[in-house]
Parts: C-alpha cells; sequence; structure tokens
C-alpha cells in the first residue's frame, strides 16, 4: 500500500512569523499521524527559516511513525542526523535565497563526495534517499553513490498542471507525468525505492499515487494550507483516502 509522509516544515513558517512556542510541530505531528499519516517528513534547513534543532529532537524522541529528515548535503547536517537517527535522511539541494527547494540534486555532478555521505550515513543505520529530477541519468548516479530511496521532483508536473487547465489528459501534464512514470521505472529496476513529491496537492496528486511501482508521496504545503481551514487530522485524512483510491484504481 502507498504511504503517505507529511511534510510539517510551514506549521513552524507560522510559529517562527511571531518566533514564538506556537503552534508546535510535535503537536502538528501527532495531529498528522492520527489522521493517518505514514511517517513525518522535516527539512533542517541550513539558515533554520522553520525547523530549529530542537523540533528535530524532539520529534525523534516523540513521534511514533517514521521520521524523514530533509537535509544539505553537509558535514554539520550529517552530523545532525548521524546523532538524532532518523528513520530516513533525505538529502536534497538547498539555497538561501529560494522560497522552497527548487530542482532535483545534482548527484551526477556530485557522486565522490555524495558517496561518502551516504557510507556515512548508512554506518550509522540511517536510510538514505536523494531527491532528484526525473532524469534517468541522476537515476543511475544514485543507484552508483549507494542511496536506497529516490524521490522523484513532481513538481514540473505539478505546474503543468496548474498551469494547463487543471487537465490531467492534457499534452503538457501526459508528457510530465511520463517522466516521473519511466524515472520510477528506472530507480526499481536498480533495485532502489520509488518516491515522489513536491507540490502536490489535492487536486493532482492522483495521477501519480497511481503511477506503477510509487512507496511513498511526500507532501506538505498543501495538506498544512487546507489545515487551515478544516484541521490537520482531516486534511490528513483526505489527502490519504485520494491517494488510497488512486492506489487502488491503478492497473
Amino acid at each position: 500500500m502507498i504511504e503517505l509522509g507529511v511534510n510539517i516544515d510551514h506549521v513552524a513558517t507560522l510559529r517562527q512569523a511571531r518566533m514564538t512556542y506556537e503552534p508546535d510541530p510535535v503537536w502538528a505531528a501527532v495531529e498528522a499521524h492520527l489522521g493517518g499519516a505514514d511517517g513525518i517528513t522535516v527539512h533542517l534547513r541550513e539558515d533554520r527559516r522553520h525547523i530549529q534543532d530542537e523540533d528535530v529532537r524532539r520529534l525523534r524522541e516523540l513521534v511514533h511513525i517514521k521520521l524523514n529528515l530533509e537535509m544539505a548535503a553537509t558535514d554539520e547536517m550529517v552530523g545532525i542526523a548521524c546523532t538524532l537517527k532518523p528513520e530516513m535522511a533525505m538529502l536534497v539541494p538547498e539555497g538561501r535565497r529560494e522560497v522552497t527547494t527548487e530542482g532535483g540534486l545534482d548527484v551526477a555532478g556530485d557522486e565522490a563526495r555524495l558517496s561518502g555521505i551516504v557510507a556515512r550515513l548508512d554506518a550509522s543505520g540511517i536510510m538514505t534517499s536523494v531527491f532528484i529530477d526525473a532524469d534517468r541519468r541522476q537515476v543511475e548516479a544514485a543507484a552508483r553513490v549507494g542511496v536506497r530511496v529516490c524521490e522523484i521532483h513532481t513538481g514540473p508536473y505539478a505546474h503543468a498542471f496548474h498551469a494547463r487547465g487543471r487537465d490531467a489528459q492534457s499534452e503538457a501534464v501526459t508528457v510530465e507525468l511520463a517522466k516521473i512514470r519511466d524515472a520510477g521505472t528506472a530507480v526499481r529496476d536498480l533495485g532502489m525505492r520509488f518516491n515522489a513529491g513536491h507540490a502536490l496537492n489535492y487536486f493532482n496528486v492522483q495521477p501519480v499515487a497511481a503511477l506503477p511501482g510509487v512507496r511513498e508521496l511526500h507532501i506538505g504545503h498543501a495538506i498544512v494550507s487546507r489545515s487551515v481551514f478544516v484541521g490537520l487530522r482531516e486534511a490528513v485524512r483526505q489527502m490519504k483516502a485520494l491517494i488510497r483510491e488512486a492506489s487502488r484504481s491503478a492497473p
């Protein structure tokens, strides 16, 4: 059964807007769990713009489902991960001026360094993932550096869906979806787990959830946005229902 990892970064964004103690990301993680989340994702950015070190420590201690730590491939972040030991560490590109992650990690262009980082994480018992574009060259490089999971970047697909009439059958959308499907096939053929995420929402998620072999979707902004109106537990429940419906109807 396909799983849902809920990214709660933007609960912390709301807290940091006032530099106070609420809303609490740990409370958000509990609500997400009660809504059906299979895992919790947080991105401890180098500039600490939302999630803070103490948040990750408390989540590691208190969350009863999988913790996925998104992180830049730096010595500082590897040290934090090896100390806290989340179930999964996902290496992502990071830019100080970006609003959110803008593209996949260039694994092919940095194989030697990333191989060492993956080896350190693996030695600490942490499953390592990379967030990459739907590009076979990057998938093959990911296999060479030793990661066990590839999360395929769904941002271009989501952008096409929004910009081209919200129609899953439009040519622009089907082209991007085919890229994700083909990348996922390559991931699985090379013995890795096929995950996907970025900019998925309640309107575009089902075609991705129906792709063959996808194991886990990571979704944050859309769920936190809907939670403003219906509550986080219900927002997660609605997303999980859409994902399950799509996966059951997949060929």
